[in-house]
């Protein structure tokens, strides 16, 4: 694994236990099965390990970290960027949660109904008349 540069220059060896502790300290008493935390540390030191370098900045770990808590849970998400990017005040919380409200994917019906717009707007779906389903006559 590569050592870690921190933000003031120095450097130590990279701690899997110290980002485990960081993640779990951010998922604390949220419904995420550990067997999801552990795939989430190895995906950030895969990540390291395939950068082939030897030394990584600090940040960009923590970067990694982010991306992971992003897909596992909002509130540890915004638990960890809280501490990572060091908010001061209410509306940088504010900031970061309306970012995530931007990023969250849409499911698959928002995406197909905002197709339709004002009175053209379906209430529901229902076959074309005078057709009949595959099968039926």
């Amino acid at each position: 694994m590569p050592r870690v540069v921190k933000s003031d220059a120095t450097r130590e060896p990279f701690d899997e236990a110290k980002l485990r502790s960081g993640m779990v300290k951010a998922l604390e008493k949220r419904p995420v099965a550990i067997e999801a935390v552990d795939a989430a540390v190895n995906h950030v030191c895969h990540k390291l390990r395939t950068l082939g370098e030897r030394e990584v900045p600090a940040r960009l770990i923590g970067e990694l970290v982010m991306d992971e808590l992003h897909q596992l849970d909002e509130v540890a998400y915004v638990r960890f960027a809280s501490v990572y990017r060091s908010f001061q005040d209410v509306d940088a919380f504010r900031e970061e949660i309306d970012k995530l409200r931007h990023r969250r994917p849409r499911s698959a019906e928002e995406l197909q109904l905002g197709l339709w717009t004002g009175a053209d707007a379906p209430l529901s779906v229902a076959p074309v008349s005078g057709s009949n389903p595959p099968g039926k006559k």
